[in-house]
């Protein structure tokens, strides 16, 4: 029945009482009366998936997500540091079952394939290409209409559709059927997509035996700075991005990542950025059973030259406002700080953007103003522009009087206009004979020498009662 609440999953004991998952909970509890039971949290369960992703990272770089429940490794070439595939596995399994979970694997030689053997094999088989053909038509994942078809044809396992014409699998099943057919028995090419990309630059250390101080993994941490330097200084770059990976004996790692205005390669800095984002955590480094490995990546880097020191410090006063950003950024978060950029265009509203500052390495230059000019563009802006009611001549006629926030301004001086046309080229749907109310700017100063940037939003041409806006206020 529809909104009636379910298992979502269920563990061994209960699987045995007769539970399984998709039972409502109220004929679960009619069978087991004493049945314990908790909310289904899937964001908490993508983030678990998540940290066991980042601990396999100590068996291979390339992991991939297999949501809800799974992960995907290519150990191509590195399964023999672990004393061949089934010490690999023998490793992964002893870590997850001292973490209290429960592990199915499979190895094949292509990702749908040990994805398939891992979840319907009932046990291990020597012969792939003969277990693979044994599984029901489940392992191909296809839509459910589509498996129903194939279990009615008769067709009721791999091996039952492999003996069967491509083309008359793709007339009636279409062609998703031969493409997960063909993936799963290795006739097609069926690469996995990594959690993440590998780093540019990455060090580690491992342990004989597991560290159960923070403080030690972090002067660790600091030796493996000093080594990220060193590989930068070679290829004459800088990071931007450092990541810092704690493995716990368990299975799970925590990582840390910091980012930097500038490319450095300063173990100092990187230190202190990494000390900093650390104390700001709301769930402090638990080393739990010990850490095994701590692992230093630099996922971004780029070209960093030798720098001139200007003889007037300029440089040094550039490098400390770099570091502070950097400092800020990490304690108060990536987009709390912010830098202006220019944009091109001519519209005021959209000149400039706000971006994080730590993500603008070289701010683009803004135009500079004539000298001895007053500025052309008041320092703030409303967002958006706040209607006003002004009394001008007409038509087209500059503002005399104008009514903000129910107080009346004389205009005692006026300068424009400056017409600014709208963005027609801009427009999605392309049309060009509609190209928007053209804009009218006036810099205007009241008999209390206040100043204003107001505009007619239209022209009576365009628009038979056009209104007006105040834009922004002169210092």
């Amino acid at each position: 029945m529809k909104g009636a609440l379910r298992l979502a999953a269920v563990d061994p004991v209960a699987m045995r009482l007769g539970l399984a998952p998709g039972l409502a909970l109220a004929d679960a509890r009619a069978r087991v009366p004493d049945l314990a039971v908790a909310d289904h949290d899937p964001a908490a369960d993508a983030t678990l998936l998540d940290a066991l992703a980042a601990g396999c990272g100590r068996y291979t770089p390339l992991v991939a997500i297999d949501a809800p429940d799974g992960l995907l490794l290519d150990i191509t070439g590195c399964a023999h540091l672990f004393g061949g595939d089934t010490g690999l596995a023998a490793d992964a399994e002893a870590r997850l079952i001292r973490a209290g979970l429960t592990l199915r694997h499979a190895l094949a030689g292509t990702a749908d394939g040990a994805h398939a053997l891992a979840r319907f094999q009932t046990a291990p088989a020597p012969d792939e290409a003969a277990a693979i053909k044994r599984l029901p038509v489940a392992a191909l994942r296809l839509d459910p209409e589509a498996e129903t078809g194939l279990k009615r044809a008769g067709l009721k396992t791999v091996g039952d559709l492999a003996c069967r014409p491509l083309a008359g699998i793709a007339a009636r099943f279409g062609a998703d059927a031969v493409t997960a057919l063909r993936r799963l028995l290795g006739e097609a090419e069926s690469p996995i997509i990594p959690r993440r990309t590998e780093a540019m630059i990455r060090v580690e250390r491992r342990f004989a035996e597991p560290i159960a101080s923070t403080d030690y993994a972090l002067a660790v941490l600091t030796e493996l700075a000093t080594e990220a330097r060193a590989r930068l200084e070679e290829r004459k770059a800088g990071g931007r991005r450092f990541e810092a990976l704690f493995f716990r004996s368990d299975g799970l790692a925590r990582a840390i990542m910091v980012e930097t205005g500038q490319p450095t390669r300063d173990p100092a800095v990187v230190m202190r950025l990494l000390r900093e984002r650390i104390e700001t955590l709301r769930d402090p480094i638990d080393p739990g059973f010990g850490f095994d490995m701590v692992r230093l990546a630099v996922p971004v880097a780029e070209p960093l030259a030798a720098t001139q020191l200007k003889l007037e410090g300029g440089a040094i006063h550039e490098a400390e406002i770099a570091a502070l950003v950097d400092r800020l950024s990490t304690r108060l978060g990536r987009g709390r700080v912010r830098r202006f950029r220019a944009r091109d265009t001519h519209i005021p509203e959209q000149a400039q953007l706000a971006l994080p500052a730590i993500a603008t390495a070289t701010p683009a230059a803004w135009v500079p103003p004539a000298p001895d000019e007053p500025p052309l563009r008041p320092i703030h802006l409303f967002d958006p522009p706040q209607r006003i009611e002004v009394i001008a001549e007409v038509p087209d006629g500059p503002p005399h009087r104008f009514r903000w926030r129910r107080e009346a301004h004389e205009v005692r001086r006026y300068e424009g206009p400056e017409r600014i046309g709208a963005e027609w080229w801009r427009r999605k749907d392309g049309a060009v004979d509609q190209p928007g109310l053209t804009r009218d700017y006036y810099r205007v100063e009241d008999v209390r020498g206040r100043r204003f940037w107001i505009f007619r939003h239209g022209l009576y041409s365009e628009k038979p009662d056009p209104g007006w806006y105040l834009h922004g206020i002169f210092a």
